[in-house]
């Protein structure tokens, strides 16, 4: 049989073939094989298709032959389980920092991971109505070019907004650029986050990633090393409420029982948990004294007190008394 010109790319074909036509459930015959190939205009005998296929097992593609109905060849095993790909799938559409349409572009992607009809089960992931997404595309762009400035030890300048009440995005400082030394991205109540030095005003701050805007690396070596060098991500997390600033305190709190597990979610395992009678327990925890953190204890409701310090028992009566009072007459 006379060679077609595409003869040489003819494996490639059948490759692809078992990556996105084949799985367990949907095998592909000897004939099947044949009549893929001849769609791209290539011609193939049986024996040439088992020749190929034993070539594409010692590359380490992990073709089965089912002889059971249907019966055919078919991959056995991918980079990614089904499963994996489900909970992926489930992470970028449920991810409040991620854009509807960087969703279904990184969806349609992780579709290519595996089967035409595998992929089907994943178009059926969490959907989740109405989903308030961030609207700032760059936002992948941005964390790219914050990791190249870590990675090069170098300062970053970029402009902040905000939004105002008219829905309008306004920039801070009048548009003036911030320089700020880049060390940590963390994530915390569904943002992306930069954590850096200023070295302006002499102290750490935070930043949300996606109301960054034209960040550009400079020439500047970072500064700040000693406020990150022992710098625990997780720690961190459990001290900071809704990534607000404030001072961070030891704080002794005591719970009614009902509420261990909700402290233990906030807090972790490792904890120092004191009983004190048969109803409740104290923890003692470091925490950023903030407005979010009073909110988390007020939400709480009847069961949860902050006993020391008392400098702290004073600002979480000033925050209630002051929700209070809103609603007074």
């Amino acid at each position: 049989m006379a060679k077609s010109p595409n003869q040489k790319i003819k494996i490639l074909y059948l490759m692809r073939a078992f990556l996105e036509k084949t799985d367990e459930n949907h095998p592909m015959n000897t004939q099947a094989l044949i009549d893929e190939l001849a769609l791209y205009g290539i011609q193939a005998e049986r024996k040439s298709i088992y020749t190929d296929i034993e070539v594409l097992r010692v590359f380490g593609m992990d073709i089965l032959n089912r002889r059971e109905q249907p019966s055919g060849y078919y991959l056995a095993s991918r980079d990614f389980e089904l499963a994996e790909l489900k909970l992926l799938v489930d992470v970028v559409q449920s991810s409040k920092f991620i854009t509807a349409k960087k969703s279904a572009e990184l969806i349609e992607k992780l579709e290519s991971l595996t089967s035409h009809f595998e992929a089907r089960q994943l178009q059926r992931q969490v959907f989740v109505a109405n989903r308030i997404k961030t609207m700032n595309e760059s936002i992948y762009y941005n964390v790219d070019k914050i990791h190249n400035a870590i990675s090069a030890n170098v300062k970053i300048e970029f402009q902040y907004f905000e939004w105002t009440v008219p829905k309008t995005m306004t920039l801070k400082k009048g548009g003036g650029k911030y320089c700020i030394s880049p060390w940590v991205l963390t994530w915390e109540d569904e943002n992306y986050y930069l954590l850096g030095f200023d070295e302006e005003a002499g102290i750490v701050k935070h930043y949300r990633v996606d109301k960054m805007l034209s960040i550009e690396m400079t020439k500047a070596p970072r500064v700040g090393r000693e406020h990150f060098e022992h710098f625990d991500t997780a720690d961190f997390s459990k001290k900071i409420f809704g990534m607000f600033a404030g001072e961070e305190e030891g704080v002794k709190i005591r719970f009614e029982n009902r509420f261990i597990g909700v402290v233990i979610d906030r807090f972790g395992k490792d904890i120092s948990i004191r009983p004190v009678d048969e109803n409740h327990f104290d923890v003692r925890v470091p925490v950023v004294v903030s407005n979010p953190f009073f909110g988390w204890l007020s939400g709480l409701g009847k069961g949860v007190q902050i006993l020391t310090p008392e400098k702290v028992v004073g600002k979480y009566r000033r925050f209630l008394k002051e929700l209070l009072d809103q609603y007074e007459g």
